[in-house]
């Protein structure tokens, strides 16, 4: 007789719509879900420049929409980008937040959603479960393959010259998102590159996590693993592939329902110091870290990387520690084929600067609790020097 199972739940968007163009048939889609016709677009100033924003802000307006657009958005956005976003939409008395571009745009969408209709100051939302009450229909369109934001409750924002923090709570999942591959399609090379491993991170993290791995978990992280360890390269080099934009968006999202269930652990909080610091994106600073981590946890997840092995390699049984190494040394491989930096030293980094990153690794608690084997200040610092 086995021992029972502990109890686990899995929490994720009340609708998840696929569909190639589905940008572009925004306004219908919409409307057809939604009573309220005051909508904010939260994105960024590159897409909105650029006329990417164009086909959906059409349809919404042909279906009844009034539209107001936020674009300031920036990459790792300090607070004051969404308190200016939450003055802009109250003053146009918007009832629903689309948030349309990358993780950013989409974190600060959730965000805005919630403030919007509540009185709380936002240094009161830090933290796990501090959100209270409801907030306006929200809805998510990924323009990149790799945060996984238009499906967590998860919101980061830069909250000092340096640091980061994050606001957890189930108020931040949206009511619908939309995956259309064909808003991804003009993703350059290293950004395709940098957001697919930033996303298989997800995935890794999810299924080698301490505290919260379950079995859907694990089910959404292999398949989303999967997915993007055979079509990474295949975006890269060509990016106008259809299927493998479209096993990429999707494997991101999957990705980003696991390590919503089953949270990310050091090599985000070791990736986070770097973007505070150097600026660098957050797909490449967890590509730079990635590899010592899955070294310095081996011990403790070598079962769960022969496992990994299995669904990246085909391989099927034998010795452990040989699948385990073998799948360390396939993410090594992918990660330098992508053509993503694979050193601190090529980004710039100081190596005297190290034990500061060191230092600030130690403050995203949340995450560290989470990884499987611990990680002191002293393993932070040589985590760093290995990636030098």
């Amino acid at each position: 007789m086995t021992d029972a199972r502990p109890s686990y739940s899995f929490d994720t968007p009340g609708s998840l719509l696929v569909d190639w163009g589905g940008a572009r048939r925004l306004g219908p889609l919409l409307a057809e879900s939604f009573a309220e016709r005051r909508i904010l677009i939260v994105t960024d100033a590159f897409l909105h420049r650029n006329g990417l924003l164009d086909p959906a802000k059409a349809s919404l307006q042909e279906a009844g929409f009034a539209v107001t657009v936020f674009d300031d958005v920036v990459a790792d956005p300090p607070e004051a980008i969404v308190l200016a976003c939450a003055d802009m939409a109250r003053a146009a008395s918007v009832d629903i937040v689309l948030g349309l571009g990358g993780g950013s745009s989409m974190d600060i969408a959730k965000l805005v959603a919630v403030m919007i209709r509540s009185d709380q100051p936002l240094a009161d939302l830090y933290g796990i479960g501090k959100v209270r009450g409801s907030r306006t229909p929200l809805v998510q369109v990924p323009t990149t393959a790799g945060t996984g934001s238009e499906v967590t409750n998860i919101t980061i924002l830069t909250t000092g010259e340096t640091t980061k923090m994050g606001i957890v709570a189930p108020q931040l999942y949206a009511d619908r998102v939309i995956l259309d591959a064909e808003l991804t399609v003009g993703l350059p090379p290293l950004q395709t590159a940098a957001t697919g491993i930033d996303a298989m991170v997800h995935a890794i993290e999810a299924f080698t996590g301490r505290h919260r791995k379950n079995p859907l978990s694990d089910l959404f992280a292999k398949e989303a693993l999967r997915l993007m360890a055979a079509n990474l390269l295949r975006a890269c080099d060509t990016g106008t592939d259809r299927a493998a934009r479209e096993a990429m968006l999707l494997g991101a999202t999957l990705a980003g329902q696991a390590f919503s269930n089953s949270p990310v652990a050091a090599v985000h909080a070791l990736a986070y110091p770097l973007g505070g610091h150097y600026h660098l994106p957050h797909g490449l600073t967890n590509a730079l870290m990635l590899g010592p981590v899955l070294r310095h946890n081996m011990t403790a997840a070598a079962v769960h990387y022969a496992e990994l092995a299995d669904v990246v390699l085909g391989t099927s049984g034998g010795d452990v520690a040989a699948r385990a190494e073998a799948f360390v040394e396939f993410m090594d491989d992918l990660m330098t084929r992508s053509g993503a930096p694979r050193r601190l030293r090529d980004c710039k980094v100081a190596q005297d600067h190290l034990p500061v990153l060191a230092k600030d690794a130690m403050l995203q608690t949340r995450l560290l609790m989470n990884n499987p084997v611990e990680v002191t200040e002293a393993d932070a610092l040589a985590l760093y020097q290995a990636a030098y």
